[in-house]
């Protein structure tokens, strides 16, 4: 039973933190009201997909599986002759592009923010919500 946890459970600790990560982004994107607390969360639940996906593509979970240790992807003569596999680097190749990606649009996210308050003279959403329902009002 213990070496069930510890080969399922703690060795997997990167996964278990990723999720964590991940429940903490999407709790503070979801239950917080002031936009750029929103942005936060948003930005803590990438996070937590870009440890996700680096963790799907790490080289140490291969020794678990009875496996030798990968190699980076270079072909090289005696590493296939001693039976060596090799990494894929897929998953890094495209985090690095869902980082550029990330900061993007964080900052578009920000510059949106910047023009509510000057619209609205706030950045809570049910202040916004309640402006936008006077104006329509009015109107």
């Amino acid at each position: 039973m213990i070496e069930w946890i510890i080969q399922h459970v703690f060795e997997k600790y990167n996964f278990w933190t990723a999720i964590f990560i991940i429940l903490i982004g999407l709790y503070a994107t979801i239950a917080k009201g002031n936009l750029l607390k929103k942005l936060i969360g948003l930005s803590i639940f990438q996070t937590g997909i870009f440890l996700f996906y680096i963790s799907l593509g790490d080289v140490g979970r291969l020794a678990t599986l009875g496996l030798r240790t990968a190699m980076p992807p270079i072909l090289w003569e005696p590493g296939v002759e001693e039976g060596y596999i090799y990494a894929n680097p897929l998953p890094h190749v495209l985090m690095l592009t869902g980082i550029v990606v990330s900061a993007a649009t964080t900052g578009v996210a920000l510059a949106l923010v910047v023009r509510m308050y000057r619209e609205y003279g706030t950045i809570e959403e049910e202040e916004i919500m309640e402006k936008e329902m006077e104006r329509e009002g009015e109107l």
